[in-house]
């Protein structure tokens, strides 16, 4: 705040590994950090969770009731992997693509409307068609940075021209028409977000094999 910031972005970053602290414990404490950063400063605080939650929804209300001005979904934990040749743990980034846009995307569309604040998408936007889909979904902003690492800072105008081409072409008047249609609220079968429909992605599976 200090420094100038408009907005602070809390990432909430916590591996639940200890098998002697309840998630209830772990949300308590969330919520009480956030409370305790809230008061401290003036400017927004937006805070980064991840979807690790039995009930994502419900914890993030309880968020925005200790001060939150949006919620980011999601953080990303990058996930260890074995050298079978030294026995040893290790890490390597992995960068997304735009196939880990489901994830927050489902649940970009089943919150808009439902937790008052604004929702951040992050995690698979590479394309403009990607940045559509989020908008849809309810996001008010998107991140991008697995695209910019990969392709360079100049890749975020092409996104944009791309957005903006997708809005022209769908005789959109602007982004905040798109924001929010395909929403759980907004769609013909709003169950589609919370059901499995297993049956279906085997048969569409199949499909694409013939």
């Amino acid at each position: 705040q200090e420094a100038g910031a408009d907005a602070l972005e809390l990432n909430l970053y916590h591996l639940a590994a200890d098998p002697e602290i309840s998630g209830a414990e772990i949300e308590r404490g969330h919520v009480e950090l956030v409370t305790a950063i809230v008061a401290k400063v003036k400017i927004p605080v937006a805070v980064k969770v991840s979807p690790f939650f039995t009930s994502l929804p419900h914890f993030s209300r309880q968020l925005v009731k200790a001060g939150a001005k949006g919620i980011v979904l999601f953080n990303r934990f990058y996930q260890p992997d074995f050298d079978l040749e030294t026995m040893e743990v290790h890490s390597n980034l992995k960068l997304s693509t735009s196939d880990d846009l489901r994830l927050p995307l489902r649940w970009t569309a089943i919150m808009h409307g439902k937790v008052a604040a604004d929702l951040s998408l992050t995690g698979g936007v590479h394309r403009g068609e990607d940045a559509v889909k989020a908008i849809a979904a309810g996001a008010a902003c998107v991140q991008v940075v697995s695209a910019s690492l990969r392709h360079g800072a100049d890749h975020l105008r092409r996104i944009a021209d791309e957005l903006g081409a997708w809005l022209t072409a769908h005789e959109y008047e602007s982004v905040a028409q798109l924001t929010g249609s395909m929403d759980q609220r907004s769609i013909a079968n709003p169950a589609a977000f919370e059901r499995a429909n297993y049956m279906k992605e085997l048969a569409s599976f199949m499909d694409n094999l013939r």
